[in-house]
């Protein structure tokens, strides 16, 4: 089976940012009622116990969730927030991830932009950015990394695809080679996407987005009408339950791993695809390098440059895979690269000049193919699991292949959703899977 298409059915774009700003509009008056009750109830505020949110998984999904959760409390209230992944920040597919991010859909990433902004002035230690510019989080990417992305279409329906996007500039073959010398441009234009960025995923989810959150925390703690705290436990979440009686609220963001807790297992209409992804290196004795300049490479297979001497090159796709393991088998790399050097060297012959590595994987969790396209699944879980507590689940998963896109929008809609308490401020497309 083939990778799901590279974009959204245009009617869906509008539609899904009208509703996340009615979200932030509406969220407020919710929350604030949400608060007063849990206020009543002896949490929250005053001198009762805190608002306690579990959020299990720390790649984008969950520090997204757990960024948002943070920003959007209630002033005044006290909050805690506990993160739980074995593995780490970023253990998951999050970490292995391509890192490009390209302005395909600039209405969803521009309705996700606080956590962005925030984090990108994190990084540099500033104050947060008054408006959302890709070209600022060039400090996230990988040393000496390369400016831009570039495509030159290898069929006719992916120009298409590329000619009904924004955000591009269309080049002739010279154009385009004079950005990458020897690419090779099968139908004699490229697109270029100058604001597009190779983002370092351990970089981003360790430095950036862990670090914002704990920074808001910090920054709380020096209010005297608020508290916020912000934890992270190297621990496994085998049983829901056994969380409910310490917790407000569970908010599940374990990508493949969701389908193997017992409350959920068979109830979530998720496809498991493992990817896998090679690295390069030109061998110490040569002399020539890939353009500091020059931008990285989206195709059949895509080239993601971290220097002149060192690329990334992906990924496979392997449907109904259970190998959830990150380290890859000699058979298995070696399979990769008999899949994706032939797709690269189609558009970069230079690259067979290059050195295998070492080779990442990680397993996605794709979503449902459905009439609004492959959407991330969000919403609460109470029905899907059976509540038995008064503690409330919620899902943010299937951001498959495209978490690095979806993490800000999904975990702002899910935080004000879960800090309010009302599922209706996330938008029926994203919750529409559950109907049946």
């Amino acid at each position: 089976m083939p990778p799901p298409p590279s974009s959204l059915p245009p009617r869906v774009l509008p539609n899904l940012v009208s509703c996340s700003r009615r979200a932030v509009t509406s969220a407020a008056t919710a929350a604030a009622a949400a608060y007063s009750t849990a206020v009543a109830a002896g949490g929250g505020g005053g001198g009762g116990r805190p608002l306690r949110y579990a959020v299990l998984g720390a790649g984008f999904a969950g520090l997204s969730v757990a960024w948002h959760l943070l920003k959007h409390s209630p002033k005044g209230s006290r909050v805690r927030v506990d993160i739980y992944d074995e593995s780490g920040i970023g253990g998951g597919a999050s970490g292995v991830s391509g890192g490009l991010l390209h302005p395909f859909y600039g209405r969803v990433l521009n309705s996700g932009k606080s956590v962005w902004i925030c984090c990108v002035a994190r990084s540099k230690r500033m104050e947060p950015l008054g408006q959302m510019e890709l070209a600022k989080m060039r400090p996230l990417s990988g040393e000496g990394n390369s400016l831009g992305i570039i495509r030159p279409p290898t069929s006719e329906k992916t120009a298409d695809i590329l000619l009904e996007s924004c955000s591009l500039q269309v080049l002739d073959s010279d154009e385009a080679q004079c950005l990458i010398p020897g690419l090779c441009v099968p139908l004699n234009f490229a697109v270029y996407m100058p604001l597009a960025l190779n983002i370092n995923p351990k970089k981003y989810l360790q430095v950036a987005l862990f670090f914002a959150c704990q920074n808001m925390s910090d920054e709380a703690s020096l209010s005297s009408s608020e508290q916020k705290e912000c934890k992270l436990y190297n621990e496994h979440v085998d049983d829901l339950q056994q969380l409910a009686g310490d917790y407000d609220s569970v908010i599940i963001c374990l990508g493949a791993r969701a389908s193997s807790l017992p409350e959920l297992t068979n109830k979530l209409p998720l496809r498991t695809c493992r990817g896998v992804i090679a690295e390069f290196q030109l061998p110490s004795d040569t002399i020539e390098t890939y353009g500091s300049q020059s931008p990285s490479i989206l195709s059949d297979a895509w080239l993601a440059f971290q220097g002149p001497r060192t690329v990334s090159i992906g990924s496979t796709w392997q449907w109904k895979s259970e190998n959830y393991s990150s380290s890859v088998s000699d058979d298995e790399a070696l399979n990769a690269m008999e899949e994706l050097l032939p797709k690269a060297s189609a558009v970069y012959p230079g690259i067979t000049k290059w050195k295998f590595v070492q080779a990442r994987a990680g397993i996605r969790a794709m979503p449902p193919l459905t009439a609004n396209g492959s959407l991330p699944l969000l919403g609460c879980l109470n029905d899907v699991i059976g509540k038995r507590s008064n503690c409330s689940f919620w899902l943010v998963g299937g951001l498959g292949a495209r978490g690095l896109l979806f993490h800000g929008l999904a975990g702002k809609l899910t935080a004000k959703a879960v800090i309010s308490c009302d599922e209706n401020l996330i938008p029926p497309e994203f919750t529409c899977w559950k109907e049946p």
